[in-house]
Formats: structure tokens, C-alpha cells, sequence
């Protein structure tokens, strides 16, 4: 390629892929110098010859590592959302119209783009994930030997509690279960014990964390959030200093009814699935045992939420509950200050 083309194009962007990589470099003016597909290797060796200009990519997976290699060589990077990038593409779907989408939307004054993460959080964001997969995976064994247990008779509460009502049928001679089942049993028991002790392990590890670091510690001094929710709030969610109030914080949360308004009319509906899903679903989960507090006690202190649980169902006063923590969480982390019961 001419210098002189390389040198006009203000735009790089990137349809990221495993091997191969579609790139489309754009001049200022909207026009395409080039959209073609280039290797791993040789996309490291584009960026780091190019001159300076904007790399635009989805905000997909592998987007905040390309992320941060363009930002080490000087390229100014923008994540777009892969919704937003969506309305862009004509007709067909196929790597060079969606490279040529990613340009076409960057280059849009109005359009949100998505932070790129460091290192250390995305490290965050694998620690909690880890966690909550040895959960799924702990649960997924407990319903598995609740199931083949209760073919022969032997029946038990759902959760981790339970696991000490059939160990001790287990162990009792007379008990008739056969010899295959037995050993099936202790294989899924010694499993549920190894996936326990390192599920503890990394409670252990965040709850030491909520202690010493001063980002955690002071997210734990609002009531519903302890070290679980706080570690996913500092893994998740960006900079909350780039959001303009904390309404716009709950918004990205996915904390808002969905709307489909028109002619001047609001018709708001349920909360929907957009948003980040981690966050909100724990800050709904804290919301719920507030709730249940204020229920079994017959009321709270909290004039606002009594009243919100006497006439709402409990899962809309839990959303909106959490919609009240995300915007308390925004205040508490942009003027670096405790909660304070108002």
C-alpha cells in the first residue's frame, strides 16, 4: 500500500475474529482506501506501523485485549456496542460489510463507545466469573445426586444443606441401594466437597479483599451489598465517573422499565434484558433479602421502601430498590464517601 494512503485514513476498523481479521481503513471524508482480511500476526504488525489514527472494533470478546495493544501504540480505540453497530450493515452478512459497519459508526458524533478495560479488571471479571461457575457447576451436581438418589427412595431438600441428609442415609448399612449406586454417590459427594472448598477458598479471598481494598470496603457500608456484589461492580463496571448522574449508572444496569412510547404517551413495561446482567441481577438479589426483612419484621425505618412493599408486588419494589442501590453506589464512588442513612 502507498504511503500516501496509509497516511489519509483516519479510521481502522477492525471485525475481530480467532485467525483472520477483517480490517477497513476509511479516510476522513467516509471514503474506503481498503477492506481486506490480514492475519493475527500481521494485524500486530499494522497496528504497530500505522500511523496514529482511530481503531474502531466491537466490544465482543478479545476487543479489550486489541484494545490495549492500539492504545500501546498510540491509536486512539473505540468499543462500540454490538447493537449499535447492527443498523449499519447493508444487506448481506459477511466480514466486509461488517468491517465497513464498525467505520460507518465510529465515525457517527452521537455514538456511545465502551471503555477499554485493563488488564487487572478483566483479571477481576475471571475471578468472579470462576467463582460463580464453581457454583453453577456444585449446584448442578447436588440436583444430579438429589435425582438418582430419589429413584430409590432416598428423598432431600434442594441446596448444599441438604448433602448431610444423604451422607448419613448413605452411610447406614440398612439402607438398599446397590453397590454401583454407592460408589456413584461417593464419586458426586467427593466432587461437591472439592468444588465447596474452593468456592469458600474464593469467598474467602474477596471477603479479605472487601476489607483492605478502600473501593470494596466502602461499597459494603450500603445496606444489601457485600463483598459478592461489590467484587462484580469493581470487575464490571466501568469508570462511574463517565457516567453523568446515577440514573444514567442504573440505565446501563439495565435497572429502567422498557419503553414503547409514542405520541406523546409513556407506555413503560418490565425491565428488560439489556444492560449488564451481573450487576444487576446480585443488587436485585440484595434488594430481595431487604425485602424480606422489612416483611418479617412489619416494617422499617425506611418510610419509602415500607411503603413501596405495601403496595407493589415484592420483585418490582425489588428493581426498584436495586434502581435506588445503583444510583446510591454511583454517589458513594464519585464523591468517594461511606453511605449515610439518610
Amino acid at each position: 500500500m502507498r504511503e500516501a494512503s496509509m497516511s489519509e485514513i483516519s479510521i481502522l476498523a477492525i471485525d475481530l475474529a480467532k485467525g483472520s481479521f477483517q480490517v477497513c481503513g476509511v479516510k476522513a471524508v467516509g471514503a474506503v482506501v481498503f477492506n481486506k482480511s490480514v492475519s493475527r500476526p500481521r494485524l500486530y504488525q499494522l497496528l504497530a506501523d500505522h500511523a496514529h489514527c482511530v481503531v474502531a472494533m466491537e466490544a465482543c470478546a478479545t476487543s479489550h485485549h486489541w484494545g490495549r495493544v492500539a492504545q500501546s501504540y498510540g491509536h486512539e480505540v473505540r468499543l462500540i456496542p454490538a447493537a449499535y453497530v447492527k443498523p449499519f450493515v447493508k444487506r448481506q452478512k459477511k466480514d466486509r460489510a461488517d468491517a465497513e459497519a464498525i467505520a460507518e459508526a465510529a465515525s457517527r458524533p452521537s455514538m456511545r463507545f465502551v471503555a477499554v478495560k485493563s488488564a487487572e479488571k478483566q483479571g477481576r471479571a475471571v475471578a468472579f466469573r470462576t467463582h460463580q461457575c464453581f457454583v453453577r457447576q456444585r449446584t448442578q451436581l447436588i440436583n444430579a445426586l438429589r435425582g438418582h438418589l430419589a429413584e430409590f427412595g432416598l428423598v432431600a431438600p434442594k441446596g448444599p444443606a441438604s448433602l448431610k441428609l444423604l451422607e448419613r442415609a448413605l452411610a447406614q448399612p440398612d439402607v438398599d441401594l446397590p453397590s454401583p449406586v454407592r460408589e456413584m454417590a461417593a464419586l458426586y459427594l467427593d466432587q461437591i466437597c472439592r468444588l465447596t472448598e474452593l468456592i469458600e477458598q474464593m469467598a474467602d479471598e474477596l471477603d479479605r479483599a472487601s476489607k483492605t481494598d478502600e473501593e470494596l470496603r466502602r461499597l459494603c457500608t450500603a445496606p444489601g451489598i457485600g463483598p459478592v456484589t461489590a467484587g462484580a461492580i469493581a470487575a464490571f463496571a466501568p469508570d462511574l465517573s463517565t457516567f453523568d448522574s446515577g440514573r444514567n449508572f442504573a440505565a446501563w444496569l439495565g435497572l429502567v422499565p422498557r419503553q414503547r412510547s409514542t405520541g406523546g404517551k409513556a407506555r413503560l413495561g418490565a425491565v428488560s434484558k439489556m444492560g449488564q446482567c451481573d450487576i444487576r441481577r446480585l443488587l436485585i438479589v440484595g434488594a430481595m433479602s431487604g425485602i424480606r426483612w422489612v416483611v418479617r419484621k412489619g416494617g422499617s425505618a425506611n418510610r419509602w421502601l415500607a411503603g413501596l412493599v405495601a403496595r407493589k408486588p415484592r420483585m418490582v419494589a425489588a428493581v426498584a430498590l436495586a434502581n435506588k442501590m445503583a444510583r446510591m453506589i454511583w454517589v458513594m464512588t464519585t464523591k468517594q464517601e461511606n453511605y449515610r442513612m439518610a
